[in-house]
């Protein structure tokens, strides 16, 4: 029987060892529930994709996606490893139908400079209503700051484009970087905010930095400390800051580059895009790179 092909890919990035590291199985197929999880909790990244065939005619590929600890229905920085892969493999460029747990999606694999592009067109955002002023300052504290340190231009909201998140914005970023959040104080609060994860960002970009927005990811609830580089908050972040009025829309598109440093210094970037009709916010794009850190091979049995 022919072995597992394993990938840890580094997505968000084009540096060995920096942007977020995913693992891959290209051929899943045949793999349960339980050998997935094992095999996540394994390569012990924050998420690991499985590809399978398509299941019909409305999609071209399925993905699955688990943490060390859990399966969750879509993931960012996994779809554009599991992407770099099939390009790696002998896919062709073009647009492939992905299906997730967040229903199907359009993936653009694009060759750039010898190497490959992907661009994820998120599902449509979904918006919360803002949390009240003082349980945005509970999980200020939760995060490992005060509410004085929130930016008051931010609403403390949960938005979606297929796994949201709570996102929290913060006037400085050395705030942000300083960040020692309480595991068990956000798993908390996290069915109070209806969310199981956290993304702290700030506008506060240094000037000889192209990034617009600068971030950093916790999860601890689906057992991701920190996620280095997150396309699923990114996304959901350029449709907040269009609905927001906190970045300029041109011809009916907002285009920005997005950074996250996390606390072990691990860095990475992607591209947004988002499109507006009528100043609100209707469709998220995310473009990322990616590099191979390392390929193996796994006996099935």
């Amino acid at each position: 029987m022919e072995p597992l092909r394993v990938y840890q890919i580094d997505a968000f990035t084009t540096q060995r060892y920096q942007g977020n590291p995913a693992g891959v199985v290209a051929n899943a197929a045949g793999l349960d529930d339980a050998q997935m999880r094992l095999i996540a909790r394994e390569l012990n990244n924050s998420e690991t994709a499985f590809i399978l065939p398509a299941e019909g005619p409305g999609h071209d590929v399925r993905v699955r996606f688990f943490t060390p600890t859990t399966e969750v229905p879509v993931c960012g920085h996994a779809t554009v490893s599991a992407h770099y892969v099939l390009a790696l493999e002998g896919g062709v460029e073009g647009v492939r139908r992905q299906l997730t747990g967040a229903g199907v999606q359009r993936i653009e694999t694009l060759a750039v400079d010898g190497d490959y592009r992907i661009t994820i067109e998120q599902n449509p955002p979904l918006f919360h209503p803002p949390l009240p002023t003082s349980l945005a300052a509970e999980v200020a504290g939760a995060l490992g700051t005060s509410g004085d340190a929130l930016d008051p231009r931010c609403p403390v909201q949960f938005v979606s484009t297929g796994h949201g998140k709570l996102l929290v914005g913060l006037r400085d970023r050395a705030t942000l970087q300083s960040l020692q959040p309480d595991a068990s104080r956000l798993m908390a609060l996290g069915p109070r905010v209806d969310s199981r994860g956290f993304f702290a960002f700030t506008l506060d970009t240094p000037p000889e930095d192209e990034a617009y927005t600068w971030g950093r990811m916790f999860a601890p609830e689906i057992g991701i400390g920190e996620d280095p580089v997150t396309g699923n908050a990114n996304g959901p972040l350029g449709a907040y800051l269009v609905k927001h009025r906190l970045i300029e829309v041109r011809d009916g598109h907002a285009r920005y580059r997005a950074r996250q440093t996390a606390g072990n210094g691990r860095s990475g970037w992607m591209d947004v895009s988002v499109r507006a009709d009528n100043g609100e916010p209707v469709g998220v794009r995310i473009e990322g790179r990616a590099v191979t850190c390392f390929h193996t091979t796994l006996p099935r049995d």
